[in-house]
């Protein structure tokens, strides 16, 4: 997948000024979103998971969770929303209820230079989501980066140039439409790389069909660069520590 976001429809105007979403950014003002995978285990403390996610979502944040797949983690969470306070203290209270933080993202949502032309109920929809979608459990996270290497230099080609790519890039991803929903993050300067991309899918099957097709095209196969994939179902707070085998409260 991208790491701007997928221009859906409508000409991209070109920037005239400053961005101050973060390099590749529109102006306009997102969201704090903070992804936080964790491990638990015997003494993790099932209402103190459920104390924390409640008082960020109390606080006007969105939280989705997730039971992760494989070794990476067990929980995954996405929290969405203005207050930043919020999500810090979200992160404290899953610690102290006995989750380990194995690994974790730190992002805005944004509306990319190459979408500021959408209407706006996309630009709605990309600074301020509703999530999880409906029929969507499969999830994936993972970061990624434009590269800057020899001839293969995102950043030293012309906006029109990127432009151009993007629009290819976005028109292979709306062949997923209805199947595979992204939520496309900044995070230049916040956190080790440039975005975190957050998909939500029908299966496991289409995430995978999704991000096999879209690394073919030139924007990715030339010019991205990828972190860790970590895949987990969505769920419930409930359902999500029902499958983890979080029951009890801490003695």
């Amino acid at each position: 997948m991208t790491g701007d976001d997928e221009v859906r429809s409508g000409a991209a105007a070109r920037p005239g000024g400053p961005s101050h979403g973060g390099p590749g950014a529109t102006g306009a003002p997102g969201w704090n979103a903070l992804h936080l995978f964790c491990t638990v285990g015997r003494e993790t403390d099932r209402a103190g998971v459920e104390v924390a996610v409640k008082a960020c979502e109390a606080a006007g944040n969105g939280v989705v969770t997730a039971s992760m797949l494989g070794h990476k983690s067990d929980l995954g969470v996405l929290a969405l929303g203005p207050s930043l306070p919020a999500l810090r203290a979200l992160q404290t209270g899953l610690v102290d209820a006995g989750c380990t933080v194995a690994y974790s993202y730190v992002s805005l949502t944004e509306v990319s230079e190459y979408a500021a032309g959408v209407p706006e109920k996309m630009r709605e929809a990309r600074l301020h989501p509703v999530l999880p979608p409906e029929a969507m459990p499969a999830f994936c996270f993972y970061p990624m980066s434009k590269r800057r290497t020899g001839e293969d230099n995102w950043y030293r080609l012309g906006y029109d140039e990127r432009l151009a790519l993007m629009h290819g890039h976005g028109a292979t991803g709306r062949t997923f439409h209805g199947r595979v929903l992204q939520l496309v993050t900044g995070s230049t300067g916040l956190d080790d790389w440039e975005w975190g991309v957050t998909l939500f899918s029908v299966s496991l099957d289409e995430l995978k069909s999704c991000v096999y097709t879209m690394r073919f095209d030139e924007a990715s196969a030339r010019y991205a660069e990828f972190g860790p994939f970590l895949v987990g179902t969505v769920g419930t707070l409930a359902e999500v520590l029902d499958t983890l085998g979080v029951h009890g409260t801490r003695s």
